[in-house]
């Protein structure tokens, strides 16, 4: 069993995981993820290959991803054995503004009825959805201070903020000796680099694990979607599709990454998504990969890739292909240290 006895702590807490989460945002969205019946077998097989981080939202599909995984949780009573996460943050009610954010008000309010859903009166992972540009960082720390506090969750962390933001709440944290985000989830593979920059540099140093969500690009980087002569994408049947503003892969930068990636997959005869989450999972900083899956053979074919090794010179192209650029001058170093090569601890 691929994830049995394979399991690291999350961040600088004492919250187990496995290096492999399940991601259920396809759970009971059938137009481009998966049905009831295979839901319920993805599930299974997870947990039954010795998975044990769930990782669902409020949001997704309505609040029935999450209905069919506290049903599923529920009927092999599991829920002292997994670790489960979900989100909250944005917002369905058209024309209530408190229906979503990050205040106080929504944390109760969606809190509430997630745990209606998932069947349970504790999760062991609130995450803070999205940065709403709005609530004080200080509100939100202490109003999920006080539901560790009052046993409604065990630990919090922040998804889809600015380095700064999760700085600061871990810095208040950390001084005034109160509950802090223990984690990040952020979306991180071969064609979205840019967490590099800030976001792995600022959770390594402030003890916080990274979740990366999307590690496949949504497809893009398992070769699902093609390019024609005239430039456009052929279709791959998923999220892509959709044309939403987060899942833009499209692009020539990613393009030629796809190229990389296909070659070097060729050259180990594995499949590219393989590599590509070999590669993500190998990169310093990072917890656990979100597997986001619609067929049961999707779920066994990540699965695989915990086994693969890259070679450090194609790990270097794959890198050379792909490295965001950073805003900090190279040069500078140098300057710093008259020439010298130094390496920071």
């Amino acid at each position: 069993m691929p994830l049995t006895g394979n399991y690291r702590t999350l961040g600088r807490s004492g919250l187990v995981v496995s290096p492999m989460a399940l991601g259920v945002m396809t759970f009971g969205t059938p137009r481009w993820g998966s049905s009831d019946e295979v839901s319920e077998s993805v599930f299974n097989a997870y947990v039954d290959a010795g998975g044990n981080f769930i990782d669902t939202a409020d949001v997704y599909a309505k609040g029935r991803s999450e209905e069919l995984v506290g049903s599923y949780i529920a009927a092999r009573s599991l829920r002292d054995q997994i670790v489960l996460a979900s989100k909250f943050n944005f917002n369905i009610s058209t024309g209530n503004p408190n229906a979503g954010g990050n205040g106080r008000k929504n944390i109760y309010r969606a809190l509430e009825g997630s745990l209606r859903r998932l069947k349970t009166d504790y999760l062991d992972l609130y995450w803070l959805h999205a940065y709403d540009q709005v609530t004080p960082v200080d509100e939100v720390l202490q109003s999920l201070g006080d539901l560790v506090r009052a046993g409604k969750i065990r630990y919090f962390g922040f998804s889809n903020v600015p380095a700064w933001y999760a700085s600061r709440a871990a810095t208040l944290a950390a001084v005034h000796s109160i509950p802090g985000p223990i984690a990040l989830q952020l979306e991180y593979s071969l064609a979205e680099r840019n967490i590099e920059i800030e976001h792995v540099p600022a959770a390594r140093e402030l003890g916080l694990g990274i979740t990366s969500w999307s590690p496949l690009a949504a497809g893009f980087l398992a070769g699902k979607y093609t390019r024609s002569t005239d430039g456009s994408a052929n279709t791959g049947n998923g999220r892509l599709d959709l044309n939403l503003p987060s899942f833009q892969k499209f692009t020539e930068r990613n393009w030629r990454v796809l190229e990389v990636l296909r070659e070097v997959a060729a050259e180990i005869s594995r499949p590219m998504s393989q590599v590509a989450l070999a590669w993500a999972a190998a990169q310093p900083g990072i917890t656990s990969l979100i597997l986001g899956v619609s067929k049961l053979e999707q779920l066994q074919d990540n699965f695989a890739s915990m086994d693969l090794v890259i070679t450090p010179e194609q790990a270097d192209r794959l890198n050379k292909a792909t490295t965001p650029k950073s805003f900090f001058n190279p040069n500078f170093k140098r300057m710093i240290f008259g020439g010298a090569t130094v390496q920071g601890f």
